[in-house]
C-alpha cells in the first residue's frame, strides 16, 4: 500500500471511523430486510429446459404441489373411521393456502357424493338393484386405485392429500400454511406425519435461514473467545468483530438495494465474511506487536500497514476471484452466491481500512498485545519445520506426490447426491415423516409423464394411453422391481365406471367421470392445450443414482407409445438439481485457479512464484475431494463449492508468506534465512488465523442442513491443509528452486523497510 494512502488513513482516522460507524448503523435496517427466495424456480437457471417443462405443466394442469398428511387409523374402512377421516380432512382443507376442493381422502373417495347426479335417475325396472351394484363395483375399484396413495395395504395407514394454492393465489405465506398443517397433525390422535416435496424445499430454506443466523452468532462468540485467548486484548478482539459486523451489514444492505434475494447456499455468507475479516486482522496484530518493540503505537501501525497493506489487498482480490469463479456454475444459487461473496470480500477490505486506524489508535494506553499461550513453543515448532523441510525436500516432495496421486484416484469415485432428502438429518421432522409414509404407503415423490392428446378422445387413443399406463405399472429396472409405487391415468378413472352405467362413446364416459370425480379429468387432460398426462409416484428416499435411472426408464417407455412424451414434476427437478455439480466443481476450480495465478503473479510480480504458490493450495483441496471419493461421501450443494472457495481462501496465506519471503530476500537474506524468518513471523499469523477460522467453520457442523455441515467441516480441513501446505510444501518448493542457498541455524530478526514515521 502506498505511503500516502496509509498516511491519509491514519491522519483522518477519526472522521473515517465515524463514517464507518454511521454507514454500519444505516445499513442495519435494510440488511434485516434481506429475505430468501424459497421457490423451486430459484434453484434453476430461468432458461433451464426442465424448469420450463415444469412451469408449462403447471400452467396446463394446475399446481402440483402436494402435501401428504398420514397416520394410523384402526379399521380404516369402517363407517366410523371414514367419518373421522372426513372430519380431519375438512379441518385440513380449511387451512389458508390450501385448495379445499382438491383435497383427497379415502372417505370422500368412497362416499361417491356425486354418484346420483352423475348417472341420472333411470336404470330401468331394476333401478335400486342396478344402482347398488354399480356403487359396490365402483367402491372396490376405488379402493384398489387408492392403494399406496390414500390407504395402505394394511388397511390401517391412511392419508389426506392436500393441494397447495399457487403462490400468486394464496392469501398467506407458505410458512403459515405449513406451520398450521403441522400443528393440526401434531394435535391429531394418533399423531399424524406431514411430508411432500414442497415441505422438503421449504424446510431446506427454513433450516438454511435459521442456521445462517444462529450459527453466525455462535461462531461470532467462539471467534471472540478464541481471539481473546490469542491476543489477550479486548481492543484487538473488538476490531475484527467490528469489521465482520460492518461488512455483513453493508453487503446485505447493498443486496437489498439491488433487489437481490438470498438463495439456499447463501447462508454461508456471514461465516465466510467472518473468515476474511479475522484473517486480515490476525496478520495486522502479529506485525503490529513486533513493531511496537521499537516504535510508538502510531508509527508501529504505519509501518504495519506499509508492509501488510499490499498483501491484504491482494489476498482479498484473490479471494474475490475464487468466489467469482462460481459464476460459471449451472446452478443459480451457486452463481448468485459467488457474486454476493465477491461483493462482500471487497467490503471487508473497505471495513478493514476504515475501522483499523481509528479503533487501534483511539486510546493508545491499552493498545499493546500480550504473547499468546505457548507462543515460544509454536515458534520453535515452526523453525524446526522449516529446517526439516530444507533438509529433506525430495522426501517431502515424493510423499506429497503419492498423496496427490491417491487423491486424484479418489476423485474419480465421487458421486453426486440426487436424493434431496439426504440434505436433512435423520431425526428431522421431514425425514421422520418421509420414512413413515414410504414405509406404510409407498413413494412420496410425485411426478408425471405428459404427451400430446387430441381435441376429441377416441377409443384408439385411450387404448394407447391405457397401454402406456399398464407398461408403467409393470415397469421394472435392474435391481428394482417396483420403481413406481403408484400410477394414475385418465383411463384408470374411466375404468372405474361399471359396465352397467358405461357409455359406448369415450366422450360420454369422460362426461360421466367428470360428474363422479370433478377434479380428476382436468388434472389429467387439457383439451384446449391438447395435452394428457399420467401421474406417477416413486420412493423419495432412493439411492443417489437410482432416481435418474427410474426417470430415464419412464421416459424411454413412454416415448415408445407417444414419441413426444416428457417427464416433469418437483421430483424430477430435485433429482437433476445437483446433476451438474461434479462438472461445476472442476470447471469453477479451473477458472478459480487461472484467476488466482494471474492475480498472484501481479501481486508478487513473478509468474514463476504465482505458479509455484498454486501447488500448496491445490494439495489440501485434492486431499479433501479425494478423501470424499474414497470414503464414499457424495457431492452436494455445500461440497460443490469447496474447491473454488478453498483456493480463494488458502491462497491468502501463500501471498502473505511469499511477500514476507520476498521482503527478507530484498534485505539480503539467503533463501534459508528468508524461510526461517518468514516461518517465525508470518507463520505465526497464519497459525493463529487458521486455528481461529477452523473453529469458527466447524460450528457449521451443528446445522440441520447437511450441505452446511459438509461445507463447514470440509472447509475447516481444507484451511488446515492449506496451512500445512504453506508451511511445508511452499518452503519445500522454494528450497528446490534455490538449492544453492546455505542453511543457517538462527533466523534473522524481522525488520521492515524504513518508512516516513508519523509524529505522535
Amino acid at each position: 500500500m502506498k505511503a500516502t494512502g496509509i498516511a491519509f488513513l491514519i491522519r483522518y482516522r477519526i472522521p473515517l471511523l465515524l463514517v464507518a460507524v454511521i454507514a454500519t448503523l444505516l445499513a442495519i435496517r435494510p440488511a434485516m430486510q434481506l429475505d430468501f427466495d424459497r421457490t423451486i424456480e430459484s434453484l434453476y437457471a430461468p432458461d433451464n429446459p426442465r424448469l420450463l417443462e415444469f412451469q408449462k405443466s403447471r400452467r396446463l394442469f394446475g399446481g402440483d404441489e402436494f402435501v401428504v398428511v398420514a397416520w394410523e387409523q384402526d379399521d380404516a374402512l369402517s363407517d366410523e373411521s371414514l367419518e373421522q377421516i372426513s372430519r380431519f380432512s375438512d379441518t385440513l382443507s380449511q387451512v389458508p393456502g390450501i385448495e379445499p376442493e382438491s383435497t383427497q381422502n379415502i372417505s370422500d373417495t368412497l362416499t361417491l357424493k356425486n354418484f346420483d347426479s352423475a348417472i341420472g335417475s333411470s336404470f330401468g325396472p331394476f333401478q335400486v338393484f342396478a344402482r347398488r351394484a354399480a356403487q359396490i363395483t365402483m367402491r372396490k375399484r376405488l379402493i384398489a386405485l387408492s392403494r399406496g396413495l390414500l390407504i395402505g395395504e394394511d388397511d390401517r395407514t391412511v392419508a389426506v392429500v392436500l393441494r397447495l394454492k399457487s403462490a400468486d393465489d394464496a392469501t398467506v405465506d407458505r410458512a403459515v400454511t405449513y406451520r398450521r398443517i403441522r400443528e393440526l397433525a401434531a394435535e391429531h390422535d394418533p399423531k399424524a406425519y406431514v411430508a411432500g416435496e414442497p415441505i422438503q424445499v421449504y424446510d431446506a430454506f427454513r433450516y438454511v435461514e435459521e442456521d445462517g443466523f444462529n450459527l453466525f452468532l455462535v461462531s461470532f462468540v467462539l471467534l471472540g473467545v478464541g481471539l481473546l485467548i490469542l491476543f489477550q486484548n479486548l481492543r484487538w478482539v473488538t476490531l475484527p468483530l467490528l469489521i465482520v459486523v460492518a461488512s455483513v451489514l453493508w453487503t446485505r444492505g447493498l443486496l437489498v438495494l439491488a433487489g437481490a434475494r438470498l438463495s439456499m447456499v447463501s447462508s454461508m455468507l456471514n461465516a465466510l465474511l467472518t473468515i476474511i475479516g479475522v484473517a486480515a486482522v490476525a496478520h495486522i496484530a502479529v506485525r503490529f506487536r513486533a513493531e511496537r518493540v521499537n516504535h510508538s503505537a502510531q508509527a508501529a501501525l504505519y509501518r504495519t500497514l506499509r508492509v501488510l497493506g499490499g498483501p491484504i489487498f491482494w489476498a482479498a482480490a484473490t479471494t474475490a476471484i475464487g468466489f467469482l469463479s462460481l459464476t460459471v456454475s449451472n446452478i443459480t444459487p451457486v452463481r448468485s452466491f459467488g457474486l454476493m461473496m465477491a461483493l462482500g470480500t471487497g467490503l471487508v477490505l473497505l471495513a478493514t481500512a476504515l475501522y483499523t486506524p481509528g479503533t487501534i489508535l483511539l486510546a493508545k494506553k491499552w493498545v499493546d498485545l500480550k504473547s499468546p499461550p505457548a507462543e515460544g513453543a509454536l515458534i520453535a515448532t515452526l523453525l524446526l519445520t522449516a529446517r526439516t523441510v530444507r533438509r529433506f525436500p525430495l522426501m517431502i516432495g515424493a510423499g506429497t506426490a503419492v498423496l496427490i496421486i491417491a487423491s486424484v484416484a479418489g476423485m474419480f469415485r465421487l458421486n453426486v447426491e440426487t436424493d434431496f432428502s439426504k440434505n436433512f438429518r435423520e431425526d428431522s421432522p421431514v425425514i421422520v415423516a418421509l420414512n413413515f409414509i414410504e414405509d406404510r404407503l409407498g413413494g412420496a415423490g410425485s411426478w408425471e409423464v405428459n404427451f400430446e392428446a387430441p381435441d376429441e378422445l377416441t377409443k384408439d387413443y385411450l387404448d394407447r394411453t391405457r397401454d402406456l399406463s399398464q407398461r408403467l405399472k409393470s415397469l421394472t429396472i435392474e435391481g428394482n422391481e417396483e420403481p413406481l409405487t403408484n400410477v394414475v391415468s385418465l383411463t384408470d378413472g374411466l375404468d372405474l365406471i361399471p359396465p352397467i352405467i358405461s357409455s359406448d362413446l369415450p366422450e360420454g364416459n369422460l362426461k360421466l367421470l367428470s360428474g363422479l370425480q370433478p377434479e380428476l379429468v382436468p388434472s389429467l387432460y387439457n383439451r384446449e392445450a391438447g395435452r394428457m398426462r399420467i401421474i406417477l409416484r416413486s420412493a423419495e428416499r432412493t439411492q443417489s443414482s437410482e432416481k435418474k435411472r427410474i426417470i430415464d426408464a419412464v421416459a424411454q417407455e413412454a416415448r415408445q407409445v407417444f414419441p413426444d412424451a416428457k417427464v416433469s414434476g418437483i421430483y424430477v427437478l430435485l433429482t437433476f438439481l445437483i446433476e451438474s455439480l461434479l462438472a461445476d466443481q472442476f470447471l469453477s476450480f479451473g477458472v478459480a485457479a487461472c484467476g488466482v495465478i494471474a492475480m498472484t503473479g501481479i501481486a508478487l510480480r513473478s509468474v514463476s512464484l504465482a505458479i509455484l504458490s498454486i501447488v500448496p493450495n491445490v494439495f489440501p483441496i485434492a486431499i479433501v475431494l479425494g478423501g470424499m471419493g474414497w470414503l464414499g461421501l457424495t457431492i452436494n450443494l455445500g461440497t460443490a463449492m469447496i474447491a473454488s472457495v478453498s483456493i480463494g481462501l488458502t491462497i491468502d496465506s501463500s501471498i502473505h508468506y511469499l511477500t514476507g519471503f520476498q521482503s527478507a530476500r530484498r534485505r539480503g537474506c539467503s533463501v534459508a534465512e528468508a524461510i526461517l524468518e518468514t516461518h517465525s513471523s508470518t507463520g505465526r499469523a497464519l497459525v493463529f488465523a487458521t486455528l481461529a477460522l477452523a473453529v469458527g467453520f466447524s460450528v457449521l457442523s451443528l446445522s440441520h442442513f447437511i450441505p452446511l455441515v459438509y461445507f463447514g467441516l470440509l472447509t475447516s480441513l481444507a484451511l488446515i491443509g492449506g496451512l500445512a501446505g504453506n508451511l511445508i510444501l511452499l518452503p519445500m518448493l522454494l528450497t528446490l528452486r534455490y538449492p544453492q542457498s546455505a542453511i543457517v541455524s538462527e533466523p534473522v530478526p524481522p525488520t521492515a523497510p524504513e518508512p516516513q514515521v508519523i509524529a505522535e
